[in-house]
């Protein structure tokens, strides 16, 4: 659960409103003292897929590049 102050809200709102549609809940602090929670009308996360998890799960495939294919393969996406 992410924090945010009633100062952030004010002044941080479009960040603090990404948080919630990413589907995380955001505890609302007023001097240092949760007042509020908000959460997302339908949350992503809670459609039953985890995909960091299933990910995490599974072996990987193939080779592992080495670190000068690795920075070539960056090398061209930043051209």
């Amino acid at each position: 659960m992410k924090t945010a102050t009633v100062r952030d809200l004010r002044n941080h709102f479009a960040d603090v409103a990404k948080w919630i549609e990413e589907g995380e809940l955001v505890a609302i602090t007023r001097r240092g003292a949760t007042f509020a929670t908000l959460s997302p009308a339908s949350s992503k996360k809670s459609h039953g897929i985890n995909w960091a998890k299933r990910l995490a799960e599974k072996p990987a495939v193939g080779r592992k590049s080495t670190k000068s294919e690795t920075d070539a393969f960056w090398k061209a996406l930043r051209e």
